[in-house]
C-alpha cells in the first residue's frame, strides 16, 4: 500500500491533460453486456475501478483488449457466465450496472450487492423497484441479487430519488425491453447523457438525455461501435481548485467547460480569473489568496457533490468564512477531521459546514477515508508548511489517473512511496 509525500508552498503552473470521465467510461463498460457485436472505447481512463470492472467483465467470460492509447475492445459474444462476484463488487459500488445489461439481454445476472466509497447510504432499492416494474423476477439471497426474466417490458417508472446509478441501470435495460420506458425524475448528468449517447451509437432509440424525463423505445439488439469517453469534469475541477489554493496559473486541455458551470461560477466568486475555448480552460490566480465562497451540492446542473470536499479544503485557507451545505449524502464530511488536524477551523452542524479561513495550514499525517476526501487532502498538503503525508490513497487511484505525475507536472512537490 502507498502514501503520498507533499511538500507544501509551491505554486502550481503550467499545462495538463485531463483524462476520460471514470463516471462515464465504467456505465459504457457495463453497456459492451448489451452488444452482439464488439465495442471499442476511446478516452478510457486508467485507474484501479476501470481496472476492476474490466477484470468483472473478463470473469464472466468476455473478451478485452488494450491499446496503447487506452482504448478498450470489448467482445460479448464469448460472455459463459451471468454472475459478479462479491469479491470484485465489494470496492466498487458501480459494478451494480452490470445488473440490467445481464438481465434484458441474456435473461439472468447473480450480482453481489456493491460496496464503495463510505459515504452514506446509496440504497439500490430503486434499481430493484424499477426492473421488477418491467418484469424481472428479483430476490436477494446471501448479499447477491439473483434476478430472471424473459423478456423486460417497457413501463412508466418515477424515479422516487434522483439517482444517477439508478437512471443508468434502468436506461441500460429498457433499450432491449419490449415497447416503450419512461423514467420520470431521472438524473440529468453529463455522465447519464454520454452513456445514452454511446448507446444510441449502438443502436437505441433513447429521447430526452440531459431531462429529468427519458423516452426509451426497446429495440431486438444493439450492435457493436466506437465510442470516446467525454472529459471528467471532476478531475478538471480538482486541479483548478488546486491551482486557485496555491495562487497559481494552469491551463487544463482535453476537458467541457460547459460541464462545469457551477464550479466555475465558485472559482470566479473565490477570486480566479478563468477563460475558456470548446475543449480548454485556464485559470489565474498570479499569486493571490482566494476568497471563501458558500454553496450547496445538489444533482447535476447543481453544484456536484464530488467537489463539496475539494472547497472545503479551499475554504480552510481562504480569506474569510465560507458555509457548504451538502445535501446529497449525508456521511460526506469526514475530510473534516484530518483538516482539522492541519489547523482548519471547520465547525461541522448537522448536513453544513461553517468554514473560517486561516492563514496557513500545517502539515500532518492523514488518513484517506473516501475518494473525493482524499483529494481534498491533497489540496491542503501543497498549502500546507511541512510535509504532508496521505495514507490510504488507494481511495485516490479509484479517481485520479496518476495524481502525482499531474501535479508534478504543474510543479508540486509530490512523491509516490511505500507506506
Amino acid at each position: 500500500m502507498d502514501k503520498l509525500i507533499i511538500q507544501g508552498g509551491a505554486r502550481l503552473q503550467g499545462e495538463i491533460r485531463i483524462s476520460g470521465a471514470k463516471n462515464a467510461a465504467l456505465p459504457i463498460l457495463a453497456a459492451t453486456l448489451l452488444a452482439t457485436s464488439p465495442v471499442t472505447v476511446c478516452n478510457m481512463p486508467h485507474l484501479h475501478d476501470i481496472t476492476t470492472t474490466m477484470e468483472l467483465l473478463g470473469r464472466m467470460g468476455l473478451e478485452l483488449t488494450v491499446d496503447e492509447k487506452m482504448n478498450v475492445h470489448v467482445d460479448s459474444s464469448t460472455i459463459r457466465e451471468f454472475f459478479a462476484p462479491y469479491e470484485l463488487v465489494r470496492t466498487m459500488r458501480a459494478s451494480i450496472l452490470v445488473l440490467g445489461p445481464l438481465l434484458a439481454r441474456f435473461g439472468r445476472a447473480d450480482v453481489s450487492l456493491p460496496g464503495g466509497c463510505a459515504i452514506g447510504s446509496r440504497p439500490v432499492n430503486l434499481h430493484l423497484q424499477g426492473l421488477a416494474a418491467m418484469g424481472a423476477d428479483l430476490s436477494v439471497d446471501g448479499g447477491y441479487i439473483r434476478a430472471t426474466a424473459k423478456r423486460l417490458k417497457g413501463v412508466d417508472l418515477w424515479m422516487d430519488l434522483v439517482t444517477v446509478t439508478g437512471t443508468e441501470n434502468l436506461m441500460m435495460a429498457a433499450t432491449l425491453a419490449d415497447g416503450v420506458t419512461v423514467i420520470r425524475n431521472a438524473a440529468r448528468e453529463p455522465e447519464v447523457v454520454d452513456l445514452a449517447n454511446c448507446l444510441i451509437s449502438m443502436g437505441a432509440r433513447i429521447e430526452g438525455a440531459g431531462t429529468d424525463t427519458l423516452r426509451i423505445e426497446g429495440v431486438d439488439e444493439l450492435h457493436g461501435t466506437t465510442y470516446e469517453i467525454l472529459p471528467d469534469r471532476i478531475e478538471t475541477g480538482t486541479y483548478l481548485v488546486a491551482a486557485a489554493m496555491t495562487g497559481g496559473n494552469v491551463k487544463l486541455k482535453n476537458t467541457r467547460p460547459a460541464l462545469l458551470e457551477a464550479v466555475l461560477s465558485k472559482l470566479t466568486e473565490a477570486g480566479a480569473q478563468i477563460t475558456s475555448g470548446d475543449s480548454w480552460i485556464e485559470l489565474k490566480m498570479d499569486g493571490r489568496r482566494p476568497r471563501a465562497v458558500s454553496l450547496h451540492t445538489s444533482p447535476y446542473p447543481g453544484f456536484p457533490t464530488d467537489m463539496q470536499a475539494q472547497f472545503t479544503a479551499l475554504n480552510a485557507m481562504a480569506e474569510g468564512t465560507g458555509v457548504i451545505t451538502e445535501s446529497v449524502f449525508e456521511n460526506r464530511f469526514m475530510h473534516v477531521l484530518e483538516l482539522q488536524r492541519m489547523g482548519a477551523q471547520i465547525k461541522v452542524e448537522g448536513n453544513t459546514a461553517i468554514i473560517t479561513g486561516v492563514p496557513q495550514l500545517k502539515s500532518a499525517p492523514l488518513m484517506a477515508t473516501d475518494l473525493r476526501a482524499s483529494a481534498s487532502l491533497v489540496l491542503a498538503g501543497l498549502v500546507a508548511e511541512g510535509a504532508t503525508e496521505v495514507e490510504r490513497i488507494y481511495h485516490i487511484d479509484r479517481g485520479y489517473e496518476t495524481i502525482e505525475e499531474k501535479l508534478s507536472n504543474l510543479g508540486a512537490q509530490i512523491r509516490r512511496v511505500p507506506a
